[in-house]
């Protein structure tokens, strides 16, 4: 599994692309910036204010959204959709170090791994496309290890 996420580039990154786009970073913009600058893999926008809550700041579900999204159209940030309407955040530092993930479509579990390999299967088919590819995405969908475990141990096999 990827260690964290972000590097220590990206508060400041962050800070500035609200300050270029004429917005204050008052304290609950600043808090979601810190929390997600220190997570490993995404969250819910659910669950980032929860943790901002539970850490004694003070955060509004509004708050949190408007900055997710003003950090999305800058980039900073990447929306992975996990399926059943739900999405989850993480920060991203353009044209850094990435990973993908791997979400459980029975407990919602989500795996991040990285792969060179499929990092190479990706560039090759860009360029058997004629594409540059400047960014994408993976989520591969199917069972964790424990939600297949408990599911085979009530199958009977005959």
């Amino acid at each position: 599994m990827p260690s964290r996420r972000t590097d220590e580039r990206w508060p400041e990154l962050a800070l500035d692309a609200l300050s270029r786009q004429g917005r204050k970073s008052g304290e609950g913009k600043r808090a979601v910036i810190e929390l997600l600058a220190d997570q490993q893999c995404c969250l819910s926008a659910q669950a980032i204010g929860e943790r901002i809550r539970a850490g004694g700041k003070r955060v509004g579900t509004a708050t949190v959204y408007r900055t997710l999204d003003l950090l999305s159209a800058e980039g900073l940030v990447q929306r992975v959709e996990v399926g059943g309407g739900g999405s989850r955040y993480e920060a991203v530092v353009p044209g850094g170090a990435h990973h993908h993930h791997a979400v459980c479509e029975r407990c919602g579990a989500l795996t991040p791994f990285e792969d060179a390999g499929l990092e190479q299967a990706i560039a090759r088919l860009g360029e058997r496309l004629g594409h540059r590819i400047g960014g994408h995405d993976v989520l591969l969908r199917g069972e964790c290890r424990s939600c297949a475990r408990r599911g085979s141990a009530g199958r009977r096999h005959t």
